[in-house]
Protein backbone atom coordinates (compact mmCIF):
# COMPACT_ATOMS: atom_id res chain seq x y z
CA UNK A 1 0.00 0.00 0.00
CA UNK A 2 2.93 2.10 0.73
CA UNK A 3 4.59 1.41 -2.49
CA UNK A 4 1.07 2.58 -4.13
CA UNK A 5 0.88 5.47 -2.67
CA UNK A 6 4.24 6.43 -3.13
CA UNK A 7 3.62 6.15 -6.87
CA UNK A 8 0.70 7.90 -7.04
CA UNK A 9 2.66 10.66 -5.16
CA UNK A 10 5.39 10.88 -7.84
CA UNK A 11 3.06 10.92 -10.56
CA UNK A 12 1.35 14.06 -9.15
CA UNK A 13 4.44 15.93 -9.16
CA UNK A 14 5.51 14.92 -12.30
CA UNK A 15 2.00 16.33 -13.91
CA UNK A 16 3.60 19.55 -12.34
CA UNK A 17 6.31 19.11 -14.08
CA UNK A 18 5.12 17.96 -17.72
CA UNK A 19 3.10 20.40 -17.52
CA UNK A 20 5.21 23.57 -16.70
CA UNK A 21 8.21 21.72 -19.09
CA UNK A 22 5.19 21.94 -22.11
CA UNK A 23 4.78 25.76 -21.20
CA UNK A 24 8.37 26.31 -20.96
CA UNK A 25 9.37 24.88 -24.37
CA UNK A 26 6.45 26.53 -26.19
CA UNK A 27 6.87 29.48 -25.55
CA UNK A 28 8.91 31.78 -27.62
CA UNK A 29 10.76 34.19 -25.30
CA UNK A 30 14.30 35.42 -24.76
CA UNK A 31 15.61 32.90 -21.75
CA UNK A 32 17.58 36.15 -20.63
CA UNK A 33 13.74 38.27 -20.62
CA UNK A 34 12.31 35.25 -18.32
CA UNK A 35 15.32 35.08 -16.20
CA UNK A 36 15.11 38.92 -15.31
CA UNK A 37 11.44 38.93 -14.88
CA UNK A 38 11.49 35.96 -12.59
CA UNK A 39 14.23 37.79 -10.61
CA UNK A 40 11.94 40.72 -10.43
CA UNK A 41 8.81 38.82 -8.68
CA UNK A 42 11.54 36.93 -6.52
CA UNK A 43 12.47 40.05 -5.21
CA UNK A 44 8.76 41.33 -4.52
CA UNK A 45 7.57 39.79 -1.22
CA UNK A 46 4.18 38.57 -0.31
CA UNK A 47 3.36 41.47 1.97
CA UNK A 48 2.76 44.05 -0.45
CA UNK A 49 0.17 42.40 -2.30
CA UNK A 50 -3.21 44.11 -1.83
CA UNK A 51 -5.26 42.78 0.89
CA UNK A 52 -8.63 41.24 0.41
CA UNK A 53 -11.59 43.80 0.06
CA UNK A 54 -12.57 45.00 3.29
CA UNK A 55 -9.20 43.90 4.72
CA UNK A 56 -10.59 40.97 6.31
CA UNK A 57 -10.15 37.31 4.92
CA UNK A 58 -13.86 36.00 5.67
CA UNK A 59 -13.09 32.60 7.05
CA UNK A 60 -15.72 29.64 8.18
CA UNK A 61 -15.85 27.46 11.20
CA UNK A 62 -15.55 23.77 10.94
CA UNK A 63 -18.95 23.16 12.95
CA UNK A 64 -20.49 25.01 10.14
CA UNK A 65 -23.42 23.39 8.65
CA UNK A 66 -23.19 22.98 4.82
CA UNK A 67 -26.34 25.09 4.39
CA UNK A 68 -24.79 27.89 6.38
CA UNK A 69 -21.71 27.39 4.51
CA UNK A 70 -23.72 28.04 1.86
CA UNK A 71 -25.18 31.00 2.67
CA UNK A 72 -21.89 32.55 3.78
CA UNK A 73 -20.15 32.56 0.37
CA UNK A 74 -23.46 33.50 -1.78
CA UNK A 75 -23.81 36.86 0.43
CA UNK A 76 -19.90 37.33 0.20
CA UNK A 77 -19.30 36.70 -3.49
CA UNK A 78 -16.71 34.22 -2.87
CA UNK A 79 -15.93 30.67 -4.49
CA UNK A 80 -13.92 29.46 -1.37
CA UNK A 81 -12.94 30.30 2.29
CA UNK A 82 -10.40 28.73 4.79
CA UNK A 83 -11.97 26.67 7.76
CA UNK A 84 -10.84 27.76 10.83
CA UNK A 85 -10.97 24.19 13.94
CA UNK A 86 -13.29 26.18 16.75
CA UNK A 87 -11.49 23.38 19.04
CA UNK A 88 -8.09 25.11 18.76
CA UNK A 89 -8.95 28.38 19.16
CA UNK A 90 -5.56 28.97 21.34
CA UNK A 91 -3.55 27.53 19.23
CA UNK A 92 -0.46 29.35 17.50
CA UNK A 93 0.28 27.32 14.93
CA UNK A 94 -1.67 27.72 11.88
CA UNK A 95 -1.59 24.00 10.93
CA UNK A 96 -3.80 23.35 14.05
CA UNK A 97 -6.12 26.14 13.93
CA UNK A 98 -6.94 25.72 10.12
CA UNK A 99 -7.80 22.48 8.84
CA UNK A 100 -8.16 23.52 4.62
CA UNK A 101 -10.14 25.50 2.49
CA UNK A 102 -13.23 25.23 1.07
CA UNK A 103 -15.06 26.08 -1.77
CA UNK A 104 -18.67 26.47 -2.82
CA UNK A 105 -18.28 24.46 -5.84
CA UNK A 106 -17.00 21.88 -3.84
CA UNK A 107 -19.75 21.98 -1.63
CA UNK A 108 -22.65 21.88 -4.17
CA UNK A 109 -20.56 18.96 -5.53
CA UNK A 110 -21.17 16.97 -2.63
CA UNK A 111 -24.60 17.58 -2.97
CA UNK A 112 -25.27 16.72 -6.05
CA UNK A 113 -23.32 13.54 -5.72
CA UNK A 114 -25.04 12.94 -2.51
CA UNK A 115 -28.42 13.18 -4.40
CA UNK A 116 -27.49 10.89 -6.98
CA UNK A 117 -27.05 8.15 -4.86
CA UNK A 118 -29.87 8.64 -2.56
CA UNK A 119 -31.23 8.79 -6.25
CA UNK A 120 -29.79 5.16 -7.05
CA UNK A 121 -31.03 3.48 -3.97
CA UNK A 122 -34.51 4.90 -4.30
CA UNK A 123 -34.75 3.94 -7.96
CA UNK A 124 -33.94 0.39 -6.88
CA UNK A 125 -36.15 0.13 -4.13
CA UNK A 126 -39.94 -1.11 -4.14
CA UNK A 127 -42.69 1.27 -3.54
CA UNK A 128 -42.65 -0.29 0.14
CA UNK A 129 -38.90 0.85 0.65
CA UNK A 130 -39.32 4.04 -0.66
CA UNK A 131 -42.44 4.74 1.51
CA UNK A 132 -41.08 3.42 4.59
CA UNK A 133 -41.40 5.65 7.94
CA UNK A 134 -38.94 8.18 8.37
CA UNK A 135 -38.32 6.82 11.94
CA UNK A 136 -37.51 3.28 10.53
CA UNK A 137 -34.77 4.68 7.65
CA UNK A 138 -33.31 6.90 10.80
CA UNK A 139 -33.27 3.31 12.79
CA UNK A 140 -31.59 1.25 10.00
CA UNK A 141 -29.88 4.00 8.01
CA UNK A 142 -29.16 2.99 4.67
CA UNK A 143 -29.44 -1.33 5.50
CA UNK A 144 -33.24 0.16 4.57
CA UNK A 145 -32.71 1.01 1.09
CA UNK A 146 -30.18 -2.85 0.39
CA UNK A 147 -26.88 -0.57 0.71
CA UNK A 148 -24.27 -2.30 2.21
CA UNK A 149 -20.81 -2.57 2.70
CA UNK A 150 -18.18 0.03 2.48
CA UNK A 151 -20.64 2.68 0.85
CA UNK A 152 -23.26 2.35 4.00
CA UNK A 153 -20.16 2.62 6.14
CA UNK A 154 -18.50 5.40 4.70
CA UNK A 155 -21.62 7.27 5.37
CA UNK A 156 -24.38 6.51 2.62
CA UNK A 157 -26.95 7.61 5.59
CA UNK A 158 -25.32 10.99 6.08
CA UNK A 159 -26.60 12.67 3.07
CA UNK A 160 -28.27 10.02 0.78
CA UNK A 161 -30.59 8.35 3.12
CA UNK A 162 -31.08 11.82 3.60
CA UNK A 163 -32.61 12.69 0.91
CA UNK A 164 -34.62 9.06 1.46
CA UNK A 165 -35.98 10.43 4.44
CA UNK A 166 -37.44 13.26 2.80
CA UNK A 167 -39.06 10.25 -0.04
CA UNK A 168 -40.20 8.40 3.37
CA UNK A 169 -41.80 11.81 4.78
CA UNK A 170 -43.23 12.55 1.48
CA UNK A 171 -45.33 9.19 1.80
CA UNK A 172 -45.71 9.30 5.45
CA UNK A 173 -48.12 12.54 4.93
CA UNK A 174 -49.40 11.01 1.64
CA UNK A 175 -48.15 11.95 -1.56
CA UNK A 176 -47.75 8.09 -2.83
CA UNK A 177 -44.56 7.97 -3.87
CA UNK A 178 -42.97 4.90 -5.25
CA UNK A 179 -39.80 3.90 -5.90
CA UNK A 180 -39.24 5.71 -9.62
CA UNK A 181 -41.26 8.41 -8.70
CA UNK A 182 -39.31 9.23 -5.22
CA UNK A 183 -36.00 9.09 -7.45
CA UNK A 184 -37.57 11.43 -9.89
CA UNK A 185 -38.69 14.35 -7.64
CA UNK A 186 -35.38 13.70 -5.65
CA UNK A 187 -34.35 17.09 -5.83
CA UNK A 188 -37.17 18.68 -4.20
CA UNK A 189 -36.83 16.43 -1.44
CA UNK A 190 -32.86 16.66 -1.21
CA UNK A 191 -33.22 20.81 -1.35
CA UNK A 192 -35.25 20.69 1.77
CA UNK A 193 -32.88 17.88 3.19
CA UNK A 194 -29.93 20.69 2.95
CA UNK A 195 -31.55 24.12 3.12
CA UNK A 196 -34.35 23.97 5.56
CA UNK A 197 -35.03 21.88 8.39
CA UNK A 198 -38.31 21.88 8.06
CA UNK A 199 -38.81 17.94 6.97
CA UNK A 200 -37.38 17.33 10.37
CA UNK A 201 -39.88 18.95 12.42
CA UNK A 202 -42.56 16.50 11.89
CA UNK A 203 -40.48 13.67 11.80
CA UNK A 204 -40.79 10.61 14.48
CA UNK A 205 -37.58 9.66 14.77
CA UNK A 206 -36.56 5.91 16.80
CA UNK A 207 -35.57 5.96 19.95
CA UNK A 208 -32.65 4.15 19.46
CA UNK A 209 -31.47 7.28 17.62
CA UNK A 210 -31.74 10.27 19.27
CA UNK A 211 -33.61 13.42 17.59
CA UNK A 212 -30.60 15.27 17.43
CA UNK A 213 -27.77 13.01 16.25
CA UNK A 214 -30.14 12.08 13.61
CA UNK A 215 -30.45 15.94 12.65
CA UNK A 216 -27.02 16.21 12.43
CA UNK A 217 -25.97 13.22 10.14
CA UNK A 218 -28.76 14.48 7.82
CA UNK A 219 -27.15 17.73 8.06
CA UNK A 220 -23.31 17.75 7.77
CA UNK A 221 -20.61 19.64 8.86
CA UNK A 222 -18.29 21.45 6.63
CA UNK A 223 -15.48 19.63 8.68
CA UNK A 224 -17.09 16.57 7.47
CA UNK A 225 -17.04 16.72 3.57
CA UNK A 226 -13.62 18.95 3.87
CA UNK A 227 -11.20 16.29 2.79
CA UNK A 228 -13.41 14.15 0.46
CA UNK A 229 -14.41 17.10 -1.86
CA UNK A 230 -11.59 19.42 -1.51
CA UNK A 231 -9.56 20.40 -5.08
CA UNK A 232 -6.38 21.18 -3.44
CA UNK A 233 -4.68 21.20 -0.45
CA UNK A 234 -4.07 23.74 2.24
CA UNK A 235 -0.56 25.64 1.79
CA UNK A 236 -0.30 28.88 3.55
CA UNK A 237 2.48 31.23 2.53
CA UNK A 238 4.60 33.59 4.93
CA UNK A 239 4.31 37.49 4.11
CA UNK A 240 7.96 37.43 3.55
CA UNK A 241 7.95 34.81 1.41
CA UNK A 242 8.38 35.98 -2.20
CA UNK A 243 5.93 36.89 -4.95
CA UNK A 244 7.73 34.20 -7.21
CA UNK A 245 6.57 31.48 -4.97
CA UNK A 246 3.05 32.78 -4.67
CA UNK A 247 2.86 32.40 -8.65
CA UNK A 248 4.29 28.77 -9.10
CA UNK A 249 1.66 27.58 -6.68
CA UNK A 250 -1.02 29.11 -8.89
CA UNK A 251 0.00 28.02 -11.82
CA UNK A 252 2.52 24.79 -11.82
CA UNK A 253 1.30 23.44 -8.83
CA UNK A 254 -2.33 24.50 -9.36
CA UNK A 255 -3.62 26.19 -6.12
CA UNK A 256 -6.52 28.46 -6.85
CA UNK A 257 -5.58 30.47 -3.77
CA UNK A 258 -2.91 30.83 -1.52
CA UNK A 259 -4.10 32.17 2.52
CA UNK A 260 -1.00 34.55 3.52
CA UNK A 261 0.20 34.01 7.35
CA UNK A 262 2.07 36.69 9.26
CA UNK A 263 5.91 34.94 11.18
CA UNK A 264 4.20 33.92 14.66
CA UNK A 265 0.76 34.58 14.55
CA UNK A 266 -2.23 31.93 13.28
CA UNK A 267 -4.84 34.09 11.83
CA UNK A 268 -4.61 34.08 8.13
CA UNK A 269 -3.65 38.26 6.86
CA UNK A 270 -4.50 37.73 3.03
CA UNK A 271 -5.75 35.55 0.91
CA UNK A 272 -4.25 35.61 -3.09
CA UNK A 273 -6.38 33.93 -5.69
CA UNK A 274 -5.46 33.19 -9.25
CA UNK A 275 -8.39 35.79 -10.22
CA UNK A 276 -6.79 38.78 -7.96
CA UNK A 277 -2.98 38.30 -10.08
CA UNK A 278 -4.46 38.25 -13.08
CA UNK A 279 -6.71 41.27 -12.28
CA UNK A 280 -3.16 43.01 -11.21
CA UNK A 281 -1.35 41.69 -14.22
CA UNK A 282 -3.62 43.89 -16.49
CA UNK A 283 -3.44 46.85 -14.52
CA UNK A 284 0.60 46.49 -15.67
CA UNK A 285 -0.53 47.44 -18.97
CA UNK A 286 1.41 49.98 -20.55
CA UNK A 287 4.86 48.83 -18.55
CA UNK A 288 7.76 47.71 -20.66
CA UNK A 289 8.25 44.11 -18.95
CA UNK A 290 4.54 43.67 -19.27
CA UNK A 291 4.05 45.01 -23.40
CA UNK A 292 7.45 42.91 -24.63
CA UNK A 293 5.15 39.86 -23.61
CA UNK A 294 1.65 40.47 -23.78
CA UNK A 295 2.15 42.37 -26.68
CA UNK A 296 2.10 39.38 -29.18
CA UNK A 297 -0.09 37.13 -30.30
CA UNK A 298 -0.91 33.88 -28.02
CA UNK A 299 0.08 31.53 -30.69
CA UNK A 300 3.17 33.13 -30.06
CA UNK A 301 3.31 32.05 -26.73
CA UNK A 302 2.41 29.07 -27.30
CA UNK A 303 -1.22 29.41 -26.51
CA UNK A 304 -3.35 27.64 -25.89
CA UNK A 305 -1.20 24.86 -24.37
CA UNK A 306 -3.63 22.14 -24.95
CA UNK A 307 -4.23 20.13 -28.28
CA UNK A 308 -7.31 20.85 -29.69
CA UNK A 309 -7.86 16.68 -29.04
CA UNK A 310 -7.38 17.44 -25.27
CA UNK A 311 -10.27 19.82 -24.41
CA UNK A 312 -13.05 18.64 -22.51
CA UNK A 313 -16.10 19.68 -24.01
CA UNK A 314 -20.36 19.33 -23.40
CA UNK A 315 -23.07 19.43 -25.90
CA UNK A 316 -26.37 20.99 -24.79
CA UNK A 317 -28.52 18.21 -25.44
CA UNK A 318 -26.40 16.30 -22.30
CA UNK A 319 -27.42 16.31 -18.60
CA UNK A 320 -26.68 19.23 -16.97
CA UNK A 321 -25.25 16.88 -14.09
CA UNK A 322 -22.82 14.81 -16.49
CA UNK A 323 -21.11 18.26 -17.07
CA UNK A 324 -20.42 19.06 -13.46
CA UNK A 325 -19.46 15.70 -13.17
CA UNK A 326 -17.19 15.63 -15.96
CA UNK A 327 -15.64 19.01 -13.95
CA UNK A 328 -14.83 17.33 -11.11
CA UNK A 329 -13.50 13.84 -12.58
CA UNK A 330 -11.35 15.84 -14.65
CA UNK A 331 -10.37 18.61 -11.49
CA UNK A 332 -10.93 21.60 -13.96
CA UNK A 333 -13.47 24.43 -13.60
CA UNK A 334 -15.62 25.16 -16.79
CA UNK A 335 -16.60 23.60 -20.09
CA UNK A 336 -17.59 24.67 -23.60
CA UNK A 337 -20.86 23.50 -24.65
CA UNK A 338 -20.57 22.57 -28.52
CA UNK A 339 -22.51 21.53 -31.13
CA UNK A 340 -21.51 18.41 -32.81
CA UNK A 341 -19.59 18.00 -35.41
CA UNK A 342 -17.75 20.80 -35.71
CA UNK A 343 -17.45 21.43 -32.26
CA UNK A 344 -19.06 25.08 -32.69
CA UNK A 345 -19.23 26.65 -29.48
CA UNK A 346 -22.41 27.51 -28.28
CA UNK A 347 -22.07 28.53 -24.22
CA UNK A 348 -20.25 27.88 -21.43
CA UNK A 349 -20.59 26.51 -18.23
CA UNK A 350 -19.05 27.43 -15.17
CA UNK A 351 -18.30 25.53 -11.79
CA UNK A 352 -20.08 28.74 -10.25
CA UNK A 353 -22.95 28.32 -11.95
CA UNK A 354 -23.76 24.92 -10.28
CA UNK A 355 -24.90 27.12 -7.34
CA UNK A 356 -27.95 28.25 -9.03
CA UNK A 357 -29.01 24.67 -8.65
CA UNK A 358 -29.49 25.51 -4.93
CA UNK A 359 -30.37 29.37 -5.60
CA UNK A 360 -33.17 28.43 -7.81
CA UNK A 361 -34.95 25.10 -6.17
CA UNK A 362 -37.14 24.70 -9.28
CA UNK A 363 -34.17 23.85 -11.53
CA UNK A 364 -32.67 21.76 -8.35
CA UNK A 365 -36.19 19.90 -8.22
CA UNK A 366 -35.36 17.87 -11.50
CA UNK A 367 -31.94 18.45 -11.76
CA UNK A 368 -31.42 14.41 -12.71
CA UNK A 369 -33.65 15.11 -16.26
CA UNK A 370 -31.87 18.80 -16.73
CA UNK A 371 -30.00 19.18 -20.17
CA UNK A 372 -27.37 21.65 -20.54
CA UNK A 373 -29.05 24.05 -22.60
CA UNK A 374 -31.94 24.22 -21.04
CA UNK A 375 -29.90 24.83 -17.69
CA UNK A 376 -28.48 28.05 -19.53
CA UNK A 377 -31.65 29.29 -21.11
CA UNK A 378 -33.44 29.15 -17.70
CA UNK A 379 -30.93 30.63 -15.95
CA UNK A 380 -30.74 33.36 -18.90
CA UNK A 381 -34.57 33.97 -18.96
CA UNK A 382 -34.16 35.00 -15.37
CA UNK A 383 -31.41 37.64 -15.79
CA UNK A 384 -30.81 38.85 -19.72
CA UNK A 385 -33.51 36.76 -21.16
CA UNK A 386 -30.39 35.44 -23.84
CA UNK A 387 -28.08 32.78 -23.45
CA UNK A 388 -24.71 35.07 -22.15
CA UNK A 389 -22.37 34.34 -25.08
CA UNK A 390 -18.97 32.89 -23.91
CA UNK A 391 -15.78 34.43 -23.72
CA UNK A 392 -13.82 34.09 -26.79
CA UNK A 393 -10.38 35.20 -28.38
CA UNK A 394 -8.71 33.42 -31.51
CA UNK A 395 -4.98 32.78 -31.99
CA UNK A 396 -3.82 36.24 -33.05
CA UNK A 397 -5.29 37.98 -30.32
CA UNK A 398 -2.45 39.58 -27.80
CA UNK A 399 -2.24 37.80 -24.70
CA UNK A 400 -2.73 41.50 -23.04
CA UNK A 401 -6.41 41.35 -24.32
CA UNK A 402 -6.74 37.95 -23.30
CA UNK A 403 -5.57 39.23 -19.46
CA UNK A 404 -7.95 42.27 -20.03
CA UNK A 405 -10.70 40.57 -21.28
CA UNK A 406 -10.42 38.00 -18.13
CA UNK A 407 -10.12 40.57 -15.60
CA UNK A 408 -12.82 42.78 -16.77
CA UNK A 409 -15.10 40.02 -17.16
CA UNK A 410 -13.84 38.38 -14.04
CA UNK A 411 -13.95 34.89 -15.07
CA UNK A 412 -11.64 31.75 -15.52
CA UNK A 413 -11.43 30.99 -18.51
CA UNK A 414 -11.62 32.37 -22.19
CA UNK A 415 -12.03 29.93 -25.29
CA UNK A 416 -9.76 30.22 -28.47
CA UNK A 417 -12.01 29.42 -31.62
CA UNK A 418 -10.66 29.45 -35.26
CA UNK A 419 -13.15 30.06 -38.66
CA UNK A 420 -16.01 31.02 -39.23
CA UNK A 421 -17.95 28.49 -36.83
CA UNK A 422 -16.27 29.21 -33.89
CA UNK A 423 -15.25 26.18 -33.51
CA UNK A 424 -13.51 25.98 -30.40
CA UNK A 425 -9.96 24.56 -30.83
CA UNK A 426 -8.78 25.36 -27.30
CA UNK A 427 -8.96 27.04 -23.77
CA UNK A 428 -6.72 29.93 -21.92
CA UNK A 429 -6.85 29.47 -18.51
CA UNK A 430 -5.94 32.27 -15.27
CA UNK A 431 -3.35 29.54 -14.29
CA UNK A 432 -2.12 29.28 -18.20
CA UNK A 433 -1.91 33.25 -18.23
CA UNK A 434 0.44 33.52 -14.69
CA UNK A 435 2.81 30.91 -16.23
CA UNK A 436 3.46 32.51 -19.25
CA UNK A 437 5.23 35.15 -17.13
CA UNK A 438 7.11 32.70 -15.02
CA UNK A 439 9.52 30.05 -14.77
CA UNK A 440 10.90 28.00 -11.83
CA UNK A 441 14.52 28.21 -10.74
CA UNK A 442 16.34 25.06 -10.44
CA UNK A 443 15.67 23.90 -6.84
CA UNK A 444 13.21 26.71 -5.75
CA UNK A 445 10.78 24.87 -4.16
CA UNK A 446 13.69 23.29 -1.56
CA UNK A 447 15.91 26.50 -0.62
CA UNK A 448 12.42 29.40 -0.20
CA UNK A 449 9.77 27.08 1.08
CA UNK A 450 11.61 23.73 2.20
CA UNK A 451 11.00 19.63 1.37
CA UNK A 452 7.47 20.11 3.31
CA UNK A 453 5.82 21.87 0.57
CA UNK A 454 5.99 19.02 -1.53
CA UNK A 455 4.52 17.04 1.22
CA UNK A 456 1.69 18.99 1.45
CA UNK A 457 0.93 19.11 -2.41
CA UNK A 458 1.42 15.39 -2.36
CA UNK A 459 -1.93 15.00 -0.08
Amino acid sequence: MAHEEMIKDNSKLSSYDAYFEKIQSRKKLPQSMQETLTAAFASILVSSFPEVPGGKVIEILADTSVADALKILSECNILSAPVRNPDTENSSDWRDRYLGIIDYSAIVLWVLESAELAAVALSASTATAAGVGAGAVGAIGALALGVTGPVAVAGLAAAAVGAAVAGGVAVDKGMGKDGATAADKLGEDFYKVILEDEPFKSTTVSPTLPRVLFVEAMLPLVRSILKSYRWAPFLPVSTECSMLSVLLLLSKYRLRNVPVIEEGKPDIKNYITQSAVVQGLDRCNGRDWFDLIAMQPISELGLPFMAPAELISIQGDELILEAFKRMRDFQIGGLPVVEAPKKKIVGNVSIKDIRYLLLKPELFSNFRKLTVMDFMQTIASQETGKVIPPITCKLDSTLASVIQRLALKSVHRIYVVAGEDDEVIGVITLRDVISCFIYEPPNHFDNHLGFAVKEILNQ
